[in-house]
């Protein structure tokens, strides 16, 4: 499978981005050819096209599948495996999101309750006790934040998303970088008494 320019552009910066991440190259890569491909590929189309061996990308695709991003489909008339990934960039954001909470987030959550439940807590410095709470509760309210976003529908997540622009400049106070019809609106409500509309 030949890629243009763009495509294959997209796949290697997707490949850096994921090393950034501490995702394998190879793993990126073939989520991002899939994503932009569209359609479901095959081992070898994968292993030709990002010229990486079968057994890179056999391991890759196992990984993907842990991690809920790619399935297995069939063709008719074709014994092969065939892979894809969701092209709804939403329902990708849930799954890395949920995955990463599941994996790293939830784990750590748990180690600080029970270090905070442990008997020997209460021997631990007092400041030390505090930043230790602090952590936790932090950690609980982003994990139930979290939970909340994950259940959103993707058009409520984006509606979510893009007020959030909105409220920080209200929380800040910062009217003059707030749009001309916000600001508007804002001094509109104030001269009524009222609070400003987000």
């Amino acid at each position: 499978m030949e890629l243009t320019d763009l495509q294959r552009k997209f796949v290697l910066h997707w490949g850096e981005m994921g090393s950034m991440w501490g995702v394998n190259r190879t793993v990126s890569q073939i989520h991002a050819l899939l994503f932009v491909h569209g359609k479901p590929l095959h081992a070898e189309e994968l292993s030709e096209t990002l010229n990486v061996a079968r057994s890179n990308v056999s391991n890759s695709l196992k990984e993907l599948q842990a991690w809920n991003l790619v399935r297995v489909t069939h063709m008719l008339g074709d014994r092969r495996d065939y892979f894809e990934t969701s092209v709804d960039v939403w329902e990708l954001f849930r799954t890395v999101v949920r995955e990463r909470k599941e994996r790293e987030f939830d784990p750590t959550t748990r180690m600080l309750r029970e270090i905070v439940a442990h008997p020997d807590f209460a021997r631990e410095p007092a400041d030390a006790q505090d930043r230790i709470r602090a952590t936790m509760e932090l950690m609980a309210k982003l994990g139930a934040w979290a939970d909340e976003m994950l259940r959103l529908s993707p058009s409520t997540l984006d509606k979510v998303l893009s007020l959030g622009a909105s409220v920080q400049r209200f929380v800040r106070g910062d009217a003059a970088a707030a749009p001309a019809a916000t600001r508007k609106r804002s001094e509109d409500d104030h001269l009524q008494g009222g609070l400003p509309m987000i």
